[in-house]
């Protein structure tokens, strides 16, 4: 399927690997320039080869902490009136409700929720001026159904899910969409370090951690990078103007809801 988006520009945040890369690589098979960012400027600019050589789009790197204003304020002026924005940052790390502060929720609130919402109050108005443009915030499973672990993941972006309701809304008219992408457990670094918990806390090795949480989920196995990026490529083609403020899971059916 031709996406329509050949020649479009996309900013693609935490874009060096896992779930980012897979959006950017997605867009960048689809004709997609883009402006990608993290924070480790080896892997980020190892990506950015990768893409060039594979697509033949431009690519401009920028290593950089987005969640910092300073990070933020260099990667926006890197990518200018970008026609696609993917947001993307790891999530905060797993415990229990009475070990986290208040500093431990602004960590969370500032990464999963401020920043994506920067990112768009930012980039939306040229989106808006053009009449065209799409929003892809990649959130987690955890705001259809919490995971108890995950308490500072579930707040901050239950409260980016919240302000895209709304948003969406009102920007839909400009021909402007929002949508979010909601993983399940896929097999990238976040998962190795999830699993690793468990592997710690209960004597296993990673291989039976693996095991045992893919037999949780109805497909049976982890998503992949590849198929992630996909359906991100496709709510940014020209094909979705009419999905709008929708939270969609790409879990394996491990939530387990009717809605």
């Amino acid at each position: 399927m031709d996406l329509g988006i050949r020649g479009k520009r996309a900013l693609v945040t935490a874009a060096s690997k896992g779930l980012g890369r897979g959006c950017a690589e997605a867009l960048a098979a689809a004709g997609v320039d883009l402006v990608i960012n993290a924070r480790g400027a080896e892997a980020l600019e190892a990506t950015a080869a990768a893409l060039r050589a594979a697509y033949a789009v431009d690519v401009v790197a920028v290593a950089a902490d987005i969640t910092t204003d300073t990070g933020r304020a260099e990667v926006l002026v890197a990518a200018g009136a970008v026609d696609i924005l993917v947001t993307n940052a790891g999530g905060p790390p797993p415990g229990m409700w009475h070990d986290w502060g208040r500093e431990d929720f602004i960590r969370a609130i500032d990464a999963n929720m401020l920043t994506p919402i920067a990112l768009m109050t930012a980039l939306m108005p040229a989106m808006i001026d053009k009449g065209w443009g799409r929003v892809v915030n990649i959130t987690s499973q955890s705001v259809k159904a919490p995971i108890p672990q995950l308490g500072l993941s579930n707040a901050a972006r239950t409260g980016l899910t919240g302000y895209v309701a709304g948003t969406s809304r009102q920007v839909a008219q400009y021909g402007v969409t929002i949508n979010n992408l909601l993983p399940g457990i896929h097999a990238t670094d976040r998962a190795v370090a999830l699993d690793g918990g468990v592997v710690a806390a209960r004597g296993i090795t990673l291989e039976q951690a693996q095991a045992e949480r893919a037999a949780t989920i109805p497909a049976r196995r982890y998503g992949t990078a590849a198929e992630f990026g996909a359906a991100c490529a496709f709510l940014c083609s020209q094909h979705a103007g009419f999905i709008v403020g929708q939270n969609i899971l790409l879990d394996g059916g491990a939530t387990n809801a009717t809605i």
